[in-house]
């Protein structure tokens, strides 16, 4: 095994002050994620419609399939440190290159990038993709554009995922993805102002909070609030479900509740007091308590959450799978995975780096230590099996008909 050694200063830096996030490359590239599932809603797969392989399909791909010692990874902005230090620990370990580039800023754009290539069954430049699950990621697998997973050559996988992640239901048995890092949507807030716990989505629609509550412009973040608040389950939901949580929102805003639809910036408005509670992801406000030594509260509602996956997915048509499946093993090793989160800060898929993280942090002092105590010790980054049953993945769709009634519906409480 490579051997481990103690964590390079230069990777503390992502728990010891707010560092932009795989989430501020949606705000800074200009686009919100209701812009880009919009613009995604007219782009159609072409191909053969796949949400399963049988084991002649996964055979066939893989025959004849060999190592070539290349890997082309297309990933998010600043979701990897950037000196790279678990991809050159993989070439150090395995002889293969990786040329690991930034070029996704959202998926809507880059599903309808891609897509033209995919089509005519042509390489897109890259072996191995982070993509997330929603709307285009419904589109990559029924189109038929994602290359089926051997399960048999991911034992890291096998032996060290959290169970949550083997019961996805836009990719059920993960044959076609895996997780790279997921994030959890809840509720935030600021106990001086609230004046008591927030523990229910219904305290989004208290009329106390008139003015001061902040929701999502996301709408698929949006539309899952709205489902779980009128009892219903994002993953199951149908054209009338959608219906019902619209008009559970409308009433939020008609109401005045609603100070405003946010992006990225929910969490500087809660920071200021322009808002006391907020739907918000996770790992800022894991990240604005630690570097700027708030108290933001952050909790799963009783009627559950939202959990948002960035996964790994190797294009039908990549030049180079063997390689790519290696790579997606590698972190897999827990001190891989434990490496990754001290730096990103996001849901860890690996419940053994919790662990490693501890120990990696005993080799510190001072602040440092007790920056990497509290990833390791953060619900927000191995969130407990009790949290993970309360977390409910986004709504699917089976026909790019269903996606553009579904933008339509929660684009008018957003714009309207």
């Amino acid at each position: 095994m490579f051997p481990r050694t103690t964590p390079d200063r230069s990777l503390l830096r992502g728990v010891t002050q707010r560092r932009l996030g795989r989430r501020d490359a949606l705000r800074l590239g200009g686009l919100s994620a209701l812009g880009a599932t919009l613009a995604a809603c007219g782009v159609q797969g072409k191909g053969t419609p796949a949400t399963s392989v049988d084991a002649g399909a996964l055979a066939s791909f893989w025959q004849g399939k060999k190592r070539n010692g290349k890997v082309d990874f297309a990933n998010w902005p600043l979701y990897m440190d950037p000196a790279h230090p678990e991809l050159k620990k993989f070439t150090a370990k395995t002889g293969i290159q990786v040329n690991y580039q930034e070029v996704i800023q959202e998926m809507g754009p880059w599903f309808a990038k891609v897509q033209p290539q995919l089509s005519a069954k042509q390489s897109i430049g890259y072996d191995l993709m982070v993509i997330t699950n929603g709307i285009q990621f419904g589109q990559f697998r029924s189109a038929g554009f994602l290359a089926p997973l051997d399960h048999a050559q991911l034992p890291n996988f096998t032996a060290n995922a959290a169970k949550k992640y083997r019961e996805e239901t836009f990719d059920p048995a993960n044959v076609f993805s895996v997780p790279w890092a997921s994030g959890i949507t809840g509720i935030a807030y600021d106990p001086e102002k609230t004046g008591r716990e927030i523990t229910s989505l219904a305290d989004l629609w208290d009329p106390e909070f008139k003015g001061k509550v902040g929701m999502m412009s996301d709408a698929t973040e949006l539309a899952n609030f709205g489902l779980l608040a009128a009892g219903l389950k994002p993953e199951n939901s149908t054209e009338a479900d959608w219906k019902k949580a619209v008009a559970k929102l409308k009433q939020q805003k008609d109401a005045g509740i609603v100070r405003k639809y946010y992006e990225q910036d929910y969490v500087d408005a809660l920071g200021k007091g322009e808002v006391w509670i907020t739907q918000a992801w996770s790992g800022d406000v894991f990240q604005k308590n630690l570097s700027d030594g708030t108290n933001l509260k952050f909790v799963i509602p009783e009627e559950g959450g939202t959990i948002w996956t960035d996964n790994f997915a190797i294009p039908v048509t990549a030049a180079n799978p063997v390689d790519a499946l290696m790579l997606v093993d590698f972190f897999y090793e827990i001190e891989n995975a434990a490496s990754l989160a001290e730096y990103i800060n996001y849901v860890c898929p690996v419940p053994g780096a919790q662990a490693q993280i501890k120990t990696d942090a005993a080799a510190l002092t001072g602040s440092e230590r007790t920056g990497m105590e509290q990833v390791a010790e953060s619900a927000l980054v191995f969130p407990s099996e009790a949290d993970y049953a309360k977390l409910h993945y986004y709504v699917n769709f089976n026909t790019a008909q269903q996606q553009q009634t579904f933008a339509s519906l929660f684009e008018q409480i957003v714009l309207g």
